[in-house]
């Protein structure tokens, strides 16, 4: 059962899209205040979990630290950060007697303090009390999830193409670049369906533009990619520069879509190409025009984009800069009022919410502060694009998803993690994220395997792929001035040829998998209690995950490790892909194990009276040949296999 209620005078963020009455009074769980703000207290059980909060740090279970919900370009995901790239409202406190979901529809700051300042107390706080509150009771975690699910809306469905490898790295900028990705792929038989273009294919860093010095023939390039079944996958920022002559700065100036400052004058920031102008995406014209202007890329055949710098991230404003230049002139005239500790984070600092403050958008003919809109930015940059392939390509699926997100943008496109750091604890967090992620609607998730900031290791990237061959968005992405990590540069290549291969044996299995998930409002990624609730052993497990319906996965995750503990909550066959392309199954029994598992094998469990298809590896997904499909697992079990073309949307 779901309950809605409605406090104050909340704006419309079209998370939810099923009709739902409003409740009278207040939700029978909890203690709700809107005497200052709004605030929502509940006396937690020592046995309770907390599940949910999307993307969000720390563990599957969310107990024991602070979050806020506040769309941040935070490159440093380490255990202080209270905030990430998305804001995903959603919990469910799932207890022994009873549990309960809450879906708080607010679009900007709100903090779930889970056991921080009180062990025992959850408490959910914002700055108004204007919001759509949404409580869900349900026999367990995993109905209340599906009841929820089933009130946002489909997931996103991205093309077949896209549960392929792609290759990605910031400083890819010219043709030979992207050749030598594919050239080395082929020749050394480690498949590949996409190669990502960052900022550097741009004109200037410029939306909606291509380098024409480097790229002359920019749909001649496309097409020679696509005879070899490479997809590119260019990126697009939030910003438009501001350049005369520049087609969508004219444009948007022309239609009066950029964001604004609270006298009416155009919002300016600074990002990668210089100062900019933000695309009003919250207004219904805008958002139609900006997604519009995607068509110049899709027209020179691009079917895939990746959202990106949409929080939105700010260098700085020229106010916020000119705010600096006086107290460091103040500072030099030694008549400073601030104090020297004040000085230093006055000056090392970025104060974005004073950036923000002074950005407004036009919601129904009025100017709206960004501050209290924040967290839909990101989502509704993905929905002009998602709303204008529909008309653009209505045939076609394309491959789409963003760096921010709200709940609600599910249903447009998936997510990556952002900017996370060659270390071994993030695929760790990559791994507890997924569940969270799922539970909000995204089901087209992945983190940039290897590591995106800082220096990966051949070990660490065995280790990441090994994760990525289960998730949906399967991506090697590095930063720039970091060591390069494609497998070529690496010895014994063919141990990276076994692991992505492993990914297309899986591929039907997979794709067959998320194909049921967003068409039934289900899973795809799922906590080990959401099976196994009555287990207690099960209900702590934390580094393994249950796949679909039928296997579990436990990736190992620690440096030099032989292997791993394994908890299995029933008998299971444990599945090893080896080097040389054979798979060992053997059974084991309840219970904790050791699994060994090397650098270029690939485990998995299948479930008792459950099993799998498997196929032989191939260079691209269209190179799949269903005619090699065999079963493992238990083999006298049932499994529906689902299966389309791939590409054509689903109605």
């Amino acid at each position: 059962m779901i309950q809605k209620y409605i406090y104050g005078d909340p704006i419309e963020t079209d998370a939810v899209i099923k009709e739902i009455p409003t409740s009278e009074g207040h939700p029978s769980y909890g203690t709700i205040s809107t005497q200052d703000g709004f605030s929502f207290t509940y006396i937690m059980q020592p046995e309770d979990i907390v599940y949910g909060l999307g993307e969000s740090n720390r563990g599957i279970n969310k107990r024991g630290f602070l979050y806020v919900s506040n769309c941040t370009d935070e490159p440093n995901h380490t255990e202080d950060k209270q905030s990430l790239y998305g804001a995903h409202n959603f919990i469910i406190v799932d207890g022994i007697n009873h549990s309960f979901g809450l879906f708080v529809d607010y679009p900007t700051n709100l903090t779930f303090d889970i056991g921080y300042t009180r062990q025992d107390t959850l408490s959910i706080t914002c700055a108004d009390a204007d919001l759509k509150l949404y409580v869900i009771d349900g026999s367990d975690a995993y109905d209340i999830t599906r009841q929820f699910r089933h009130i946002i809306g489909r997931s996103y469905i991205p093309p077949r193409f896209a549960f392929g490898f792609g290759q990605s790295r910031w400083g890819y900028e010219k043709p030979e670049d992207f050749r030598k990705v594919v050239s080395e792929h082929r020749k050394a038989h480690v498949p590949l369906d996409m190669v990502y273009m960052d900022i550097d294919y741009m004109d200037g860093y410029k939306d909606f533009t291509v380098n024409t010095e480097a790229f002359p023939d920019f749909k001649g390039f496309v097409d020679e990619m696509k005879e070899d079944h490479i997809h590119l996958v260019p990126i697009i920022d939030a910003g438009v520069k501001i350049e005369e002559g520049y087609d969508a700065y004219e444009e948007g100036l022309a239609g009066d879509y950029f964001c604004k400052k609270e006298d009416g004058s155009n919002f300016e920031a600074a990002v990668w190409p210089g100062l900019t102008h933000f695309p009003d995406v919250l207004n219904p014209a805008a958002r139609a025009w900006f997604g519009q202007k995607y068509d110049s890329l899709l027209s020179q055949g691009i079917d895939a984009f990746w959202n990106d710098m949409n929080e939105p991230a700010i260098f700085y404003t020229p106010e916020g800069m000119a705010e600096k230049q006086k107290i460091t002139k103040e500072l030099l005239s030694g008549d400073s009022k601030y104090p020297p500790v004040a000085i230093f984070y006055l000056m090392s600092g970025n104060d974005i919410s004073s950036d923000y403050a002074r950005m407004y958008h036009k919601i129904d003919g009025k100017l709206v502060c960004h501050n209290k809109v924040h967290n839909l930015f990101g989502y509704n940059m993905t929905r002009a694009a998602s709303e204008a392939f529909a008309k653009l390509v209505p045939d076609r699926r394309i491959l789409l998803f963003s760096r921010s997100s709200y709940i609600g943008m599910h249903r447009y496109g998936g997510i990556w993690t952002g900017d996370n750091k060659s270390w071994w604890s993030h695929i760790l967090l990559c791994l507890k994220m997924l569940p969270g992620l799922n539970m909000c609607g995204f089901l087209y998730v992945g983190c940039d395997l290897g590591g995106f900031g800082e220096n990966t290791t051949r070990d660490l990237l065995l280790r990441f792929l090994a994760l990525g061959v289960f998730t949906p968005l399967m991506r090697n992405h590095s930063a720039t001035r970091t060591r390069e990590q494609e497998f070529y540069q690496f010895e014994d290549p063919q141990d990276f040829a076994a692991v992505i291969g492993v990914r297309y044996r899986l591929l039907p299995y997979l794709y067959s998998e998320y194909m049921k998930a967003a068409l039934g409002d289900d899973l795809y990624f799922k906590p080990l209690a959401f099976t196994y609730s009555d287990d207690a052993v099960a209900r702590q497990i934390e580094d393994q995950l249950m796949l679909g319906n039928e296997i579990m996965i436990a990736p190992v995750y620690t440096q030099n490790a032989a292997g791993r503990p394994v908890y299995l909550p029933e008998e299971m066959i444990f599945v090893k892909f080896l080097a040389d392309g054979t798979i060992l199954q053997e059974k084991w029994e309840k219970g904790w194990h050791f699994a060994e598992v090397a650098l270029n094998e690939v485990p998995l469990f299948i479930r008792k009276d459950h099993k799998i298809p498997v196929v032989d590896v191939a260079e691209y997904v269209d190179a799949i040949d269903m005619t090699t499909l065999q079963y493992i697992g238990y083999t006298d079990a049932d499994y529906e296999l689902y299966t389309d073309d791939g590409i054509t949307p689903i109605a």
